[in-house]
C-alpha cells in the first residue's frame, strides 16, 4: 500500500526566519503521524538554512515513525546519520546557493565515492535511498552502488503540469509520466524500492500516486503550506487520501 513521508523542513524555515523556538518541527511531526504520515523527512543541510542538528536529534529519540534524513554524501553528514540511525537516509545533491534541490543525484560521476558512503550507512543498519532523474543509466549505477531505495526526481512532471494548466493528459505532462512510470519499472526490476518526490502538491500527486509499485511518495512544501490554514493533521490526512484514492484506482 502507498505511504506518505512528510517533510517538516519548511517548519523549521518559519522558526529559522525569527531564530527563535517555534513553530517546532517536532510538534509538526507529531501532528503529522496523527494526520496519518507513515514517515517523517528533514533534509540536514550543510548550512543549516532550516533543520538544525538538536532537531534531528529530537525527532529520533521522539518520533515513532520513520525517520527518512535528507542529507548529502558528505564525512559530515555520514558521521551524523551513522550515529542517529534514522530508519532510512537518503542521498542528495546540495547546492549552497540553490532555493531548494534542483536535479536528481549524478551517481555516474562519483559512482566509487557513493557505494563507500551507502556501505557505511548500511554497516549501521540505515537503509540507502538516492533521490535521482529518471534514468535508466542512473538506475542502474544505483544498482551498483547498493542503494536499498530510489526516489525518482518528480519536478519536471510538475513543471510541466503547471505549465499545462494542470492537464494531466496534455501531451508534455504524459510524457514526463512517462518517464517516471519507465525509471520504476526499471527499478523493480532491478530489485529496489521505487519512491517518488519532489514538487507533488494536491493537484499533481494522483497521477503519480496511480503509477504501478510506487511504495513512497515524499512530499513538504504543498502540505506545510495548507498546514497554515487547515492545520496538519487534516493537512496530511487529505494528501493521503488523495494519494490511496489513486493509488487503488491504479492506471
Amino acid at each position: 500500500m502507498i505511504e506518505l513521508g512528510v517533510n517538516i523542513d519548511h517548519v523549521a524555515t518559519v522558526r529559522q526566519a525569527r531564530r527563535t523556538w517555534e513553530p517546532d518541527p517536532v510538534w509538526a511531526a507529531v501532528e503529522a503521524h496523527l494526520g496519518g504520515a507513515d514517515g517523517i523527512t528533514v533534509h540536514l543541510r550543510e548550512d543549516r538554512r532550516h533543520i538544525q542538528d538538536e532537531d534531528v536529534r529530537k525527532l529520533r529519540d521522539l518520533t515513532q515513525i520513520k525517520l527518512n534524513l535528507e542529507m548529502a554524501a558528505t564525512d559530515e553528514m555520514l558521521d551524523i546519520a551513522s550515529g542517529l540511525k534514522p530508519e532510512m537516509a537518503m542521498f542528495v545533491p546540495e547546492g549552497r546557493h540553490e532555493v531548494t534541490t534542483e536535479g536528481g543525484l549524478d551517481i555516474l560521476a562519483q559512482e566509487a565515492r557513493l557505494k563507500a558512503a551507502v556501505s557505511r550507512l548500511a554497516d549501521c543498519g540505515i537503509m540507502v535511498s538516492v533521490f535521482i532523474d529518471p534514468e535508466l543509466s542512473q538506475v542502474e549505477a544505483a544498482a551498483r552502488i547498493g542503494a536499498r531505495v530510489c526516489e525518482i526526481h518528480t519536478g519536471p512532471y510538475a513543471h510541466a503540469f503547471h505549465a499545462a494548466g494542470r492537464d494531466a493528459e496534455s501531451p508534455a505532462v504524459l510524457a514526463e509520466i512517462r518517464k517516471v512510470h519507465a525509471a520504476g519499472d526499471a527499478i523493480r526490476a532491478l530489485g529496489m524500492r521505487f519512491n517518488a518526490g519532489h514538487a507533488l502538491n494536491y493537484y499533481n500527486v494522483q497521477p503519480i500516486a496511480r503509477l504501478p509499485g510506487v511504495r513512497e511518495l515524499h512530499i513538504g512544501h504543498a502540505i506545510v503550506s495548507r498546514a497554515v490554514f487547515s492545520g496538519m493533521r487534516d493537512a496530511v490526512r487529505e494528501m493521503k487520501r488523495l494519494m490511496r484514492e489513486a493509488a487503488d484506482r491504479g492506471l
